[in-house]
This record gives structure tokens, C-alpha cells and sequence, in this order.
């Protein structure tokens, strides 16, 4: 590099960088300022710069003042271009950036945001991030709300499932207080059943807490899934046959996983319970397991008609008895259930603290219920 060419760098780097020194104290002060002036500040920056360079290089080249003024005035005229598509652009972009705001604001007042293509991809892609943060939300809420609506009606049932026993309990106690009771005895047992069924609505929610809470106790252990679906069968039986519910089931040798044996007999007693109860008189239910992939899979088939396509999101909510009854059947009582709608949701709690999951299905004159769990939970 020859000298004169060394001081052309020089003088058009000295020229940049007392530009750009400029140019970074003008940006700092408008650092709050809309997008449109800091596009301009950057092409103006960069314009300058040139302009400088030009002209400083041009005097000390001896150029006449005429040569000076064309090269002065060709630089300016393309500086004034430049500055007017950064103005444009600039113009743009705070169309795009407010738009988006205002789509933005939209989602903290009304919970809704529609993406639209507009702008650059990094304002596209921020439009179409914010549009999945709405979906999320509106999911949310929904659940929530489902959640909400779910302990209200829990509430409600349990209150009701709690009132109506300790009112004829306590009608009962002050028949035999005052001697009134003809049959002391009778009166003794119906009091023991009523309190059996109110402590038993206790434990099921306090499992139901348990499973909430994440502090479910488990004990891991190979159960063979054969002899739980048989003493699931065994125990139901007696309940079967008083509904003439014709009770059945299959499972393949050999199969076996890792879980809580507990547990696991209380979902296949629950579902099976669950499958006699809503089955009419002459009906059957039948209990199949099998492996799939890498896990195994149980169902509980019955005949109870189909669920209502409007009900199935809520088959495993709390309180949820798939029907406006709220005085639970015999069967309840001969199976040992609370009646307050929660063996469902405690069959959900369990798979899933299994690592499994629970779907149901309406197939022919009825509904699958199955679960699938991994080999090794």
C-alpha cells in the first residue's frame, strides 16, 4: 500500500469514526424514540460517514471547487434516496410494531390474539409465538374453569351426600333415645351402613387430596395383572349378580407390570364397580388385558348405552356421576363406594401417577374404559 493510499484510509477511517462517534451519542439520546428514528439515525450514520470521507478526500486531492460541488451533489442527491427508503421502511416498520401492540393489548383485555403475516419473519414469528401463548391461555382457562365448576359441583354433592345420612341418623338416634324404635337392632345396622359410607366418601377424598397434592405414597412391585382383574371379578361378583349383570374377563398369561398393587386393584375395582353400575339388568361387562408395545393395556367394556359426546371431556372430573341422580343405588353400598362421584377421577390420578394414561371410548352398545401402563412404571 503506497503512502497516499495509507492516508486515504486513514483520513476516510478518521472521518467514520468521528461520524460514528456522533452518530452513537445522537442514538443513545433518542434511545426511547420510535423505531422510524433509529432506521434513520442508522442510514444517516452511514451516509454521513461517506459524505465525510468524500469530501475531505476530495480536498485534499486538489480537486477544483467545480469537481468538488458534482462529487458533493452526487453524494447528496443519493443520500436523500437513501434517507427517504429508510424513512419508508421506517414509516413500515412502526405500522407493523404498533399493530402489533395493539394485537398484544388485545390479549391482556380480552384473552384473544389472531397472528397475522405482517412485517418481517422475527415480527411474523413473534406474532405467531404470541398467537400460541393465546391458545395455551384460552386452554387454561377453560380447565380452569371446568376445574372450578367441578369442586363446586363436588361441593354440592358431598354436601347433600353428607346432609341426608346425618339427618336420618339423627332421627334414628332420637327414636331410640326416647324408646320409640321397634326394631332397635335394624336401627343399629342402618346407623353402622350410613356411617361405613360416610367414611369411605372421607377416604376417597383424601386420596383424591393425596393424588392432587403429588404425595401419593407408591411401592413399586411386579403385580401380576391376572390375579388382579380376578380378585377385581371375585370382589364384584356378588354386586353383578344382585343387578343381573352377566361379569366376565380375560387377560394374557403371564402379564405383568411394575406398580402398586393397592393402587392398581383399586382402579380395575373402581372401573369394574363403575361398568356394573351403569349396565341395565341382562347386560355384560367384560374385563380384557393384553400386552401392546412396550406397556399393557386393560379395558372394561360395558352396555350402559354410550356416554353423550357432551360429556365425555368430563368423564373423569370430580363429582361426576354421568347422571342428575344424587341418592347413590344399592349396588354403591354393596360395593363399598362413596357415591360422591369421585372413582373416576381417583382411577385417573392413580394411572397417571403410574405414568399411564386413561381414555374412554363409546363402542356398540356401550363404553370402553382403558388404561395402559408401561412394563416398569
Amino acid at each position: 500500500m503506497t503512502s497516499d493510499q495509507l492516508q486515504i484510509v486513514l483520513v476516510a477511517t478518521l472521518c467514520a469514526l468521528a461520524v460514528g462517534a456522533v452518530g452513537l451519542g445522537v442514538a443513545w439520546a433518542i434511545r426511547h424514540a420510535s423505531f422510524f428514528w433509529q432506521l434513520v439515525l442508522v442510514v444517516g450514520v452511514a451516509i454521513g460517514s461517506v459524505l465525510a470521507g468524500v469530501v475531505a478526500i476530495a480536498r485534499m486531492m486538489f480537486i477544483s471547487g467545480h469537481d468538488r460541488g458534482v462529487v458533493t451533489w452526487v453524494v447528496s442527491i443519493s443520500a436523500v434516496v437513501a434517507l427517504l427508503v429508510a424513512a419508508a421502511l421506517g414509516v413500515a416498520m412502526a405500522r407493523w410494531s404498533e399493530a402489533l401492540r395493539q394485537d398484544a393489548s388485545r390479549l391482556g383485555t380480552q384473552g384473544t390474539f389472531a397472528s397475522s403475516p405482517r412485517g418481517p419473519s422475527e415480527l411474523q414469528a413473534l406474532s405467531a409465538e404470541l398467537a400460541r401463548t393465546s391458545e395455551r391461555l384460552t386452554e387454561s382457562r377453560l380447565r380452569e374453569a371446568r376445574l372450578e365448576a367441578s369442586r363446586r359441583e363436588l361441593v354440592s354433592w358431598v354436601s347433600h351426600d353428607l346432609r341426608t345420612p346425618l339427618a336420618g341418623m339423627r332421627a334414628m338416634t332420637e327414636a331410640l333415645e326416647d324408646g320409640l324404635a321397634d326394631d332397635p337392632g335394624r336401627y343399629h345396622r342402618q346407623i353402622r351402613t350410613e356411617v361405613d359410607r360416610m367414611v369411605r366418601m372421607v377416604d376417597d377424598l383424601f386420596e383424591l387430596s393425596r393424588l392432587n397434592a403429588g404425595v401419593l405414597t407408591m411401592s413399586p412391585e411386579t403385580v401380576d395383572l391376572g390375579d388382579v382383574v380376578s380378585e377385581a371379578i371375585a370382589g364384584a361378583d356378588p354386586v353383578a349378580r344382585a343387578r343381573a349383570v352377566r361379569l366376565g374377563g380375560s387377560v394374557e398369561d403371564g402379564l405383568a407390570v411394575t406398580a402398586d398393587a393397592v393402587g392398581l386393584s383399586r382402579v380395575v375395582t373402581n372401573l369394574v364397580m363403575n361398568a356394573i353400575r351403569h349396565t341395565p339388568a341382562d347386560g355384560t361387562v367384560q374385563v380384557l388385558g393384553r400386552a401392546v408395545g412396550d406397556g399393557v393395556e386393560l379395558s372394561v367394556s360395558d352396555q350402559c348405552g354410550g356416554i353423550p359426546e357432551d360429556d365425555m371431556d368430563r368423564v373423569f372430573d370430580l363429582a361426576w356421576r354421568g347422571g342428575p341422580a344424587r341418592t347413590p343405588d344399592r349396588s354403591e353400598e354393596l360395593a363399598g363406594a362413596s357415591g360422591a362421584g369421585l372413582g373416576l377421577a381417583i382411577v385417573k390420578g392413580i394411572v397417571e401417577a403410574h405414568r399411564g394414561d386413561v381414555t374412554v371410548e363409546n363402542v356398540g352398545p356401550g363404553c370402553v374404559f382403558s388404561i395402559r401402563l408401561p412394563v416398569s412404571s
